[in-house]
């Protein structure tokens, strides 16, 4: 996507002007992980809400 039209329609959807948009800088999302090329052994920095709330509670009764 030419940044051009995805910072002509981030700006038709907010009503700013374009070229504020322009100098904001935004980047199409792209799928991750974004270094598709390189191997990287972290794991991916997420919360799964579930089971901290889980683990809470376990630790709460037990």
């Amino acid at each position: 996507m030419p940044q051009k039209f995805l910072n002509d329609e981030v700006a038709r959807r907010t009503g700013e002007d374009p070229r504020f948009i322009a100098r904001m800088g935004f980047s199409p999302l792209e799928p991750m992980p974004l270094e598709l090329d390189t191997y990287d052994p972290r794991e991916p920095l997420v919360v799964d809400w579930d089971e901290l709330d889980l683990e809470r509670y376990l630790a709460m009764c037990g």
